[in-house]
């Protein structure tokens, strides 16, 4: 099995640690560039089986850095999923974990200007604070149509509202 990316490892223990002692780690004394860089982040994690155990992440940092973000995004990912119970300390050995890593997002168009491979999209309402969000390169998401109905469907925004969109890329850590 390949090593895991640091921030990879930061998000396994900090799950680890607050799912078995219900403490929150502090982040490394020696922070990587990557940990130092101010950025929004998603961590996501899959039981055994590959099925979705939890996805929390933000749009834009709310931390001072990438460290920081992936920590707190890591156990609200295992403890405040709403579609999820709280991850258990017997299937801690047999989580994967990813950490997606955001660029700052762009406003586009339309449909045309998206990729779901490529571009995570956000769909906002123009109407008040709804906003949905969908990371790139989810399998079973094959076209900027459904990538943005599953937008919509998060947020709670009908079809026929209008809605700003805005794309992003990620770089995908495992």
């Amino acid at each position: 099995m390949p090593e895991e990316h640091p921030l990879v490892k930061l998000a396994r223990n900090t799950v680890e640690t607050y799912v078995r002692e219900k403490r929150t780690i502090d982040p490394p004394t020696d922070l990587t560039p990557e940990m130092q860089k101010h950025a929004g982040a998603f961590v996501t994690l899959h039981d055994s089986r590959g099925n979705l155990r939890g996805c929390i992440g933000t749009i834009e940092p709310q931390k001072p850095n990438l460290a920081q973000e992936v920590i707190q995004n890591a156990i609200s990912s295992a403890t405040n999923d709403p579609r999820f119970f709280p991850v258990s300390a017997d299937e801690l050995d047999d989580l994967t974990i990813k950490v997606d890593v955001l660029t700052d997002p762009e406003p586009i168009k339309g449909l045309g200007e998206l990729d779901p491979r490529r571009y995570g999209v956000i769909v906002q309402s123009t109407r008040d604070f709804r906003r949905g969000l969908l990371l790139p390169d989810l399998e079973g998401i094959n076209t900027a149509e459904y990538q943005i109905e599953i937008a919509r469907r998060k947020a709670g925004i009908a079809s026929h509202e209008p809605v700003k969109l805005y794309r992003f890329e990620v770089k995908r850590y495992t």
